[in-house]
């Protein structure tokens, strides 16, 4: 892949929470129109890199590029919105007391262009068509598949060159994650350019192009998504084989 594809940098990238050294030493990069997992357990560190790619969590050390070579390090999380970053975050994070469309329409709100906003809106609810059903009603009322789908449509909004997706599966029942992932792999189609933290690593292995393997901080091995679920490291740690 071209140096020209990158959307995503990430340089010898160190965080801290207080004594407590989080992430040692990453490096992950991803490319325009790919998939890219990043699996491990519980406590490794995925959402600590999430929340510093998007802003919310400051680094210790280490360098973060998006498209075109800017450099984002210090910018302020509602810029790297505005640059095009959007993030479905771990929880959701609604805004329960507004209505399913209000929340929807508060992803957009970067943008201006009327016209596409609506489109949006309407790809939004072809894909989830529950949601144009409950369009008027509170979002806190939602269950919690529908809540994920809001969240995922209202990062959408933004119409983002990357979306950041952590735990999408997180506490849903089975047909549910199945009908995430089935749209996670229709955003592969139309060659969105997503990275995806999933404690499901074989549904994340399976759908990905590319995955990195974070443990205690750590990327321990990255490759091919194909090649890591015969991997017999993963398997073992990751995979229950």
């Amino acid at each position: 892949m071209h140096k020209s594809d990158l959307v995503l940098n990430i340089e010898k990238l160190d965080c801290h929470y207080g004594n407590i050294h989080v992430l040692q030493d990453i490096n992950l990069e991803v490319h325009r129109g790919e998939i890219v997992a990043l699996i491990g357990a519980n406590g490794a560190g995925k959402t600590t890199l999430m929340r510093t790619i998007s802003g919310l969590k400051e680094q210790n050390r280490g360098e973060i590029t998006f498209k075109d070579n800017i450099n984002i390090t210090d910018t302020e999380p509602e810029k790297r919105v505005k640059l095009g970053i959007a993030q479905v975050p771990e929880g959701r994070e609604l805004f329960k007391s507004l209505t399913v469309e209000d929340n929807l329409m508060l992803g957009a709100y970067t943008r201006n262009d009327k016209v596409e906003i609506q489109k949006d809106l309407e790809f939004v609810y072809e894909k989830f068509p529950i949601l144009f059903e409950k369009k008027d009603l509170i979002s806190g009322n939602l269950s919690g598949g529908q809540q994920q789908m809001l969240a995922i449509g209202r990062a959408l909004m933004s119409k983002p060159d990357l979306l950041l997706m952590d735990e999408p599966s997180m506490g849903l029942a089975p047909v549910i994650v199945e009908e995430i992932f089935a749209f996670i792999e229709e955003l592969k189609k139309l060659h969105m350019t997503v990275f995806l933290v999933e404690q499901n690593s074989y549904f994340a292995l399976t759908i990905s192009d590319r995955a990195y393997v974070l443990e205690n901080g750590e990327i321990v091995l990255s490759g091919n998504s194909k090649d890591l679920v015969k991997d017999p490291r993963v398997k073992e740690a990751y995979l229950g084989m």
